[in-house]
């Protein structure tokens, strides 16, 4: 009996294991099929720039070691659209993406909506701290009650391109000692320009009095605005310092009357109007593809800059409060604005990064430039991105009155108008502004 009933309990016992193991084997096919059925939740990222970022092959990356994440690039070409736009959605709170780009001339009057964007600071990241960027870079990208609205992308540090066959023609020096010193400041800029018009008789010296005056500007310690957004222009005499001395320098026909950027300002270059032109990392680029192959070797371009240095360019990524995921936002801000990922962005588009990690990268710093004679152009912007000062204070309207005032103004100028009414014409035109 003991024999049979072990014999029993024994196949009891895997009958009971075989149930266990089909019960258990049925669960987990339950569970299979339901995940298959239920896969985890996809977090969709917008984000909008306008222009070239060089971001196209940083998003599957950045997709591929964040899983659940999906980005959706909107990409506007042109900024003066794109910019218009996103001040009209910021005031609505409509159609906004979950990261806006913003350039740092349009910066101003988006930081007077800096309520309808959030502050990264809190938001972002703990290790993003303010020394990954230049102090200059950081602080520009802070609205008034020192909320951080933007992450800092590129930066445009100046330095001054030349060239060097123009210059030797006239029978200027052209060893970097003796350019550095023409360019140290803006007397002995616009005093070389006067030699070179008359040894060449009467060709001009650079392209733009609006691009030399919006970068005299723009080194000022004040511009168009204090920092209660009144105009300066009644008191701020290094501002009408500055008009005196370019339009000067246009009085003795140094300057080509053309527009920089412009179809006239791209001619100009092509046709070899001018011998020098302020000089942002990106407009190596602009220079090569508009000047053409037959100049290679003739442009120069030196670490030096009237009155030390000074920035055109740049933008920020912001992260507007209607985003449906903040964090993750401000996270991948974050990782595009890093050190690794801007140095990428430089090889793919010429955006000269403002961390102070990526400038400190061997591959920056010896980065060359067969089209400007092989010059090491990565260690002459990183030298010029250090001389740049604090920050200037612009009020909202800012980048308007160079578009839309001063700009015009000086093309009056250049065509002929008397330099005292032209600055007439500034003044009633930021007042029409800013009323």
């Amino acid at each position: 009996m003991r024999l049979d009933g072990k014999t029993q309990s024994g196949e009891q016992m895997r009958r009971l294991r075989t149930a266990v193991t089909g019960m258990l084997s049925a669960a987990a096919m339950a569970s299979a099929g339901a995940c298959a059925a239920e896969p985890p939740a996809e977090i969709e990222l917008s984000i909008a720039t306008f222009g070239q970022f060089g971001y196209d092959n940083l998003y599957p990356e950045y997709e591929y070691q964040h899983p659940g994440i999906k980005i959706t690039p909107i990409r506007t070409e042109q900024g003066g659209p794109y910019h218009q736009e996103l001040r009209t959605e910021l005031r609505t709170g409509t159609r906004l993406a979950d990261i806006q780009a913003v350039e740092e001339g349009h910066l101003p009057e988006v930081l007077t909506m800096a309520s309808q964007l959030e502050d990264l600071a809190k938001i972002g990241p703990p290790e993003v701290r303010p020394d990954r960027w230049l102090p200059w870079k950081y602080e520009a990208g802070r609205a008034k009650d020192g909320k951080l609205v933007g992450y800092g992308t590129d930066s445009g540090p100046l330095a001054m391109c030349y060239r060097r066959d123009l210059l030797d023609q006239a029978g200027m020096p052209v060893d970097d000692e003796s350019v550095r010193a023409m360019f140290a400041t803006w007397d002995s800029y616009f005093a070389a320009g006067e030699r070179y018009v008359k040894r060449t008789r009467g060709k001009a010296w650079f392209d733009s009095a609006a691009a030399n005056f919006t970068a005299m500007v723009n080194q000022l310690d004040v511009g168009y605005f204090d920092r209660q957004n009144q105009p300066t222009l009644a008191t701020n005499t290094a501002l009408k310092t500055s008009w005196d001395k370019v339009t000067d320098a246009v009085a003795h026909g140094e300057s080509a009357g053309l527009t920089a950027l412009a179809d006239d300002g791209n001619n100009g270059l092509r046709q070899s109007t001018f011998a020098t032109k302020v000089c942002p990392a990106w407009m190596l680029g602009v220079i090569e593809n508009q000047a053409g192959s037959g100049v290679t070797g003739r442009w120069a371009v030196i670490d030096a800059f009237p009155e030390g240095g000074g920035n055109w360019g740049g933008s920020y990524l912001t992260v507007p409060v209607k985003s449906k995921h903040p964090k993750e936002a401000a996270e991948l801000a974050a990782w595009l604005t890093a050190p690794e990922q801007q140095l990428t962005a430089f090889k793919v588009s010429g955006n000269f990064p403002s961390q102070v990690a990526a400038l400190e990268s061997p591959d920056l710093l010896s980065q060359t430039n067969a089209y400007f004679g092989g010059l090491v152009v990565g260690e002459i912007f990183v030298n010029q991105a250090r001389k740049v000062g604090a920050p200037q204070y612009k009020g909202p309207g800012d980048g308007e009155i160079q578009e839309s005032v001063t700009a015009p103004a000086l093309k009056a100028v250049e065509q002929g108008t008397a330099a005292s009414d032209a600055w007439r014409q500034v003044v009633d035109g930021v007042r029409k502004l800013v009323r």
